[in-house]
């Protein structure tokens, strides 16, 4: 007895776990997750640590390498950069993809925890860690803006009450409040003023100190009351501040307010966003690797009418991007395309075979199977995405191939004279090992994919499996529910699709079908002929494959695009904002561009005071005539003109690998023991690259640039006058590091106490020589009569990677360029300058994946073939079918490879797919045709 009899003679139970199967994959499809790819973020981690007012290479010797000691030795850990900039410490945190990113951020803060004791004791918050990709595109930004209510006030709002919220909502990683920084009382010493009074900056800083301070005072219990104890130590408003005493000159006391301007400002007065050029406090919500982007969104949207309600009138909260949107529409299309298939493909089977319950039968079978397959990646974890969609798109050749092969021999067997019972046993008998093998060896080409390393290896593990999935599910909808249909619902006769034009139609099947009949006999006469060519196909296969431009994965449009704007490392907070306005103008007046958000200000998200960054807005595909590459060539020729100002642009991806935020798509690094001879090879190797024209938009993260006043101390002449270099460095820092000094408890919130110098006074190392310092019984000594001031060059931002120093290149392709030829092309620049080996370079981001999976290719298909003659060799129980069959796969990748030359594609991670599934879909013929 066959596989497929009990089912033919049990229609009803037949038909039943049909819709059985029907509805489980339609529940099962409701309730899949929706995202744009596969689940497979690295588990990032970013520490950042913030003490204001310390230069780079003071962040990178008291913050950074202590913190990548002890970060350095969690396992797992794959990557390790890091950036010290003014005030500010990141480490990004790359882990293995096996490795949960739960267990790592326990190793993060066991790390943290061990480095404390190291670490400077005035900074004014403990390191901090997200787990969120530094490099990523937010999943939504917001803008707060108002026309009644000042960007301080808005601030308050953002940090207190908008960014507690949102962080509180399951899988989000970081809620980044740009443009506008915490409320703070801010003290601005008058340096003449103190001089005058003979006052030093530390006094200043003691008496404010001093005065506002927050502690336990305890409690009165009487006989029948109890009373707790309260004072007015606390100060919250500048005004409070100025009474308050610093000293007495000549019997009369000397105030705050005499020798300094108390505002109601910022934390950081040196940041600034903008919403299509209207001054906002811009917030930025980062997923956590691993979470799903749509559901993510769906509770964010969920959360901000309730949050709206909560703020003052007169504030506008506004989403200005949105990546679900285009992610929705992506997987919109790709539904509609795999209906479309299905429609197209039950229509050539109606074109073909010239039956309408023939092409029922097929056409119940296809959506079956897929439907099902649908509740099964349910159970197995997975998610509605472009990928596992493509796969059933694709899967619908291979689905309905099963059906007609069986319809197929049922009715040749009912030609025979067979009653379409009996035609539908002893067909389904026949045919029966035939599926199994069709479906056996299918699934082992398959086989390899799952088995792919890597960040590749796991985005393709859903392609496969889901594949997979419908290869069995139509298997066994082939043994089972076909033949039972066939046995009811063919007949011998009258069946015939009668239409205008299928005569002619016909006839042009008949003609194709005497043409292979005349070449087939030719070739059949002519074996040697025949082999000779089949050895060619071999060659011209290999070397196709050699040299065929190679990528890694296309360039997506999502509508969104980043933009790095940088100016000059010298360049003024003042001037650098009048820049980045002039740059977001220019961009706002292009027709695709629908907004603008504009930040500048160092920190996490730009590490320097001369690098800005931009978010731009596209309108959707449809309503465009130009795709996201042609706009940025236009908005490059439109911003070329702002002087002294370079902007990069950056269509933003559904896949983020690397951790570094890049000027271009692709990256480079250099590291070596010696950094200053890191920063030599690095500008010799862009110079370089920029002479070489198959790369554009070349650039390099170092910025050596940046002017410094060096202060010379005297120490033996210091110390003849009393003054010690501790006073020195919190004089300096007193005055220009706009060093918090104290704290206003607030009921919701905490706000500081910032004490520096004048504004105007702090915008030329000259005026160092007004700062007075305190020496001997109280002498005020001038800063220039124990120190001598030089003006010099240092960085901007000094990074590292793994511990060592390292620079950045980044890149993008010039039109026609492959990423294959690129990757070698900058190994023979690097030999051609004659870099040392003391110099290591590695590629970073989707580069290096790129080369990962470079090197992986030949094995690959080399793994796919001879797992498939396995399979076929345990099948067929011979040593010479399998190798006739796979006879029939280097023309297919001649074919492959040169229709993708022919349309001028690389061959991708995506081609490489393709033509692993050819190599599935023409065994497959081969297989029918021996059968």
């Amino acid at each position: 007895m066959s596989v497929s009899e009990p089912f033919i003679r049990r229609p009803v139970a037949t038909s039943l776990l049909g819709v059985a199967l029907l509805i489980g994959g339609a529940l099962g499809y409701w309730a899949l997750p929706v995202s744009a790819l596969p689940q497979v973020d690295f588990p990032t981690v970013q520490v950042s640590t913030q003490l204001p007012g310390a230069s780079p290479d003071v962040i990178a010797s008291l913050i950074t390498a202590p913190l990548e000691r002890q970060l350095g030795q969690i396992p797992s850990l794959s990557s390790m950069t890091s950036t010290s900039s003014f005030g500010v410490s990141a480490i990004s945190l790359q882990f293995d993809l096996s490795r949960d990113i739960d267990g790592a951020t326990q190793d993060v803060q066991a790390a943290i925890n061990a480095a404390a004791g190291v670490l400077p004791r005035n900074l004014p918050y403990p390191p901090v860690y997200a787990k969120v990709n530094p490099a990523d595109a937010p999943v939504m930004t917001l803008a707060l803006t108002s026309d009644t209510i000042s960007l301080r006030a808005m601030s308050d709002i953002s940090d207190t009450l908008l960014a507690q919220r949102l962080s509180q909502i399951s899988g989000v990683g970081r809620v980044a409040v740009l443009g506008g920084l915490k409320p703070a009382v801010r003290v601005q010493a008058d340096l003449s003023r103190l001089a005058a009074y003979g006052i030093a900056m530390e006094d200043l800083r003691t008496a404010i100190a001093g005065a506002n301070v927050s502690g336990p005072k305890g409690s009165l219990d009487g006989a029948q009351q109890a009373y707790t104890i309260a004072a007015n130590d606390q100060i919250g408003a500048a005004d409070a501040y100025r009474p308050i005493i610093v000293a007495y000159r000549n019997g009369a006391p000397v105030t705050i307010g005499d020798i300094a301007q108390i505002v109601d400002g910022l934390e950081n007065d040196r940041t600034g966003g903008w919403y299509q050029g209207t001054p906002a406090v811009i917030i930025e919500i980062q997923r956590q690797p691993g979470a799903n982007v749509i559901e993510v969104v769906r509770q964010i949207n969920e959360e901000i009418p309730k949050v709206q309600r909560s703020m003052p009138a007169g504030v506008k909260l506004t989403v200005v991007s949105d990546r679900t949107v285009t992610i929705r529409a992506s997987v919109h299309d790709v539904q509609f395309t795999l209906v479309l298939s299905v429609l197209l493909v039950t229509l050539v089977v109606l074109l073909f075979l010239r039956s309408l319950r023939a092409t029922l039968i097929a056409g119940v079978a296809l959506p079956l199977s897929l439907i099902t397959s649908f509740g099964v990646m349910y159970f197995a974890g997975f998610s509605l995405d472009n990928l596992s969609l493509m796969a059933l798109t694709i899967g619908t050749g291979f689905v309905v191939d099963d059906a007609i092969v069986m319809i197929e021999n049922i009715v040749r067997h009912m030609e025979d004279g067979e009653s379409p019972m009996e035609a539908a046993l002893a067909g389904a008998s026949e045919i029966g090992f035939t599926v199994i093998s069709l479906t056996v060896s299918l699934i082992a080409v398959f086989i390899p994919l799952l088995f792919m390393s890597g960040l590749v290896g796991r985005m393709f593990r859903e392609f496969a499996m889901t594949l997979t999935i419908a290869v069995i599910t139509s298997a066994i909808v082939s043994l089972t529910l076909t033949p039972m249909m066939c046995s009811r619902l063919l007949k011998h006769s009258g069946d015939e699709w009668q239409v205008p034009g299928l005569a002619a139609v016909s006839a042009g099947i008949d003609a194709m079908v005497a043409f292979y009949h005349r070449t087939l006999l030719w070739v059949l006469k002519h074996q040697p002929a025949t082999l000779v060519v089949t050895f060619l196909t071999i060659v011209a296969t290999l070397g196709l494959y050699i040299i065929a431009p190679k990528g890694f994965l296309p360039l997506q449009d999502t509508a969104s695009i980043t933009a790095v704007t940088e100016a000059g490392a010298d360049v003024s907070f003042a001037e650098m904002q009048s820049r980045q306005a002039a740059a977001a103008s220019v961009i706002q007046a292009d027709p695709d561009v629908i907004s603008v958000v504009s930040v500048i200000g160092g920190g996490t998200v730009n590490p320097t005071t001369n690098v800005g960054r931009l978010v731009l807005n596209l309108r959707p595909r449809s309503e465009r005539n130009d795709d996201i590459t042609r706009v940025i060539t236009r908005l490059k020729r439109s911003v070329a003109g702002i002087p002294g100002m370079t902007v990069y642009f950056q269509p933003v991806q559904d896949i983020q690998i690397s951790t570094q935020a890049s000027r271009s798509q692709y990256q480079y690094t250099l590291t070596g023991t010696d950094a200053a001879q890191v920063t030599l090879w690095s500008d010799r190797l862009v110079a370089e690259l920029r002479r070489d024209p198959m790369f554009r938009d070349v650039s390099s993260e170092s910025q050596a640039g940046g002017l410094r006043a060096a202060l010379d101390i005297n120490r033996q002449r210091a110390g003849q006058l009393g003054v010690s270099l501790q006073g020195i460095n919190d004089t300096l820092n007193d005055a220009f590091a706009q060093r918090q000094i104290s704290t206003i408890y607030g009921q919701a919130n905490q706000y500081r106490v910032v004490l520096e110098a004048l504004p105007s006074q702090q915008r030329d190392p000259d005026v160092l020589s007004k700062l007075y310092l305190p020496g001997t019984a109280g002498a005020q000594v001038p800063l220039s009569a124990v120190a001598t001031l030089t003006r010099t060059t240092a960085p901007l931002a000094i990074s590292h990677q793994a511990q060592f120093p390292a620079i950045s290149l980044s890149f993008n392709l010039a039109p026609g360029e492959a990423l294959g030829d690129a990757v070698n092309e900058v190994k023979v620049i690097e030999q051609r300058i004659g870099m040392p080996g003391s110099i290591n370079g590695l590629f970073a981001g989707d580069a290096a994946e790129f080369s990962k999976s470079l090197s992986g290719q030949p094995w690959l298909i080399l793994a796919a073939l001879v797992t498939i003659y396995i399979v076929l060799g345990v099948l067929y129980e011979s040593y010479i079918h399998p190798i006739t069959i796979l006879s029939t796969l280097p023309s297919a990748g001649v074919g492959a490879i040169l229709a993708l030359m022919a349309t001028g594609q690389d061959l991708s991670v995506i081609g490489l797919i393709g033509i692993i599934l050819l190599m599935g879909i023409v065994k497959k013929k081969a297989i029918m045709m021996i059968d």
